[in-house]
Formats: structure tokens, C-alpha cells, sequence
């Protein structure tokens, strides 16, 4: 009916606003009440908001290591976390949401390198972009967080403007 369907109309603004910020807590695999906390955490600190929280989630465990090219996806990397396979400067450490600090080193343990997951991803590492602010060395199955992550850096198109917008209202 008329009432139905809105066709040929451009989304409201909370529509697009919504729908950005969906897609950035699917890309980095957060839920919504975490994903708020990184928003209350990008807020406190200084410089622009938008920039520090997609500073918080690529210095994601997690996301290191699928950054790295050890894991086929951030869910998968996740797995290998929880299941205890990867070490950050040497210790263990199976929380996914940790904190990786510039210059720290995070590797696959020893007796966890011939798992089929990460040997097929590194196989696949070839194809995925290289970023400049992380640095792997596929042979030693380690890598390290170079510098501070830069949202221009990012290969997804994200309009970090509309998440604030949103979470500012």
C-alpha cells in the first residue's frame, strides 16, 4: 500500500548512522555493549574520537592476529586465542579484547604452528593487503604492532563521522 515500502527515498539519517556503526561491530566481531565502551573510551581520550576508537579495535588482540595473516578471520582468530595457541612477549594469552601496545611482539606457540587453520591462512597471507603499521614474520610465526594504527591506513571504507554522530546524540 501507500504506507508500505518507502522506494526511491534516501535513508534518515539515523538509518545511515545505524548501519555504519552495525558494520564496523561485524567487521571487528564486538557486541554493542562493548562496542560502547570503546566509544566511551575513544571519547575520554584526546584527539578525534572517530580516529581513537578505530585505534582501540585494530590494537585488538584478535585483530593482530588475523592482521597478521595467522588467522583466515577475526572469528577464527579469536579460536586460536581462546583455545590458548598464541603468546603476547612470550606468555600466554587467551583473551581476545587485550590491548596490544606499539613494539610489542605476539606469536603463535611452538607446538601450535603445523594447526591447519593457521598454515592454510598463511598460505592465503599473500593475497591480503599489507598494512604498515603491523610487521609479520611468516617464518617465526610472529609479528608486531609497529605503530599506531591510522584510520586513513584501514583498506574498508568507514565513515567514522556517523558512529560519533550517533553516540553523541
Amino acid at each position: 500500500g501507500e504506507q508500505g515500502r518507502r522506494r526511491g527515498r534516501n535513508p534518515s539519517d539515523y538509518k545511515r548512522q545505524l548501519r555504519e556503526k552495525q558494520k564496523v561491530r561485524a567487521i571487528s566481531g564486538v557486541q554493542a555493549k562493548q562496542f560502547r565502551l570503546y566509544f566511551a573510551e575513544a571519547n575520554r581520550q584526546k584527539g578525534a574520537t572517530g580516529e581513537n576508537l578505530f585505534n582501540l579495535l585494530e590494537k585488538r588482540l584478535d585483530n593482530m592476529i588475523y592482521r597478521l595473516g595467522f588467522a583466515p578471520s577475526r572469528s577464527s582468530a579469536r579460536q586460536l586465542i581462546r583455545h590458548k595457541h598464541v603468546l603476547v612477549e612470550g606468555d600466554v594469552c587467551d583473551i581476545p579484547s587485550r590491548q596490544i601496545r606499539v613494539g610489542q611482539t605476539v606469536s603463535i606457540r611452538s607446538k601450535s604452528q603445523n594447526i591447519p587453520q593457521i598454515v592454510t591462512s598463511l598460505k592465503d597471507n599473500a593475497k591480503r593487503d599489507k598494512l604498515p603499521f603491523v610487521e609479520a614474520d611468516d617464518k617465526k610465526l610472529e609479528g608486531r604492532l609497529l605503530a599506531e594504527p591510522q584510520l586513513a591506513e584501514l583498506p574498508i571504507p568507514i565513515q567514522e563521522n556517523l558512529i560519533v554522530e550517533l553516540y553523541s546524540k
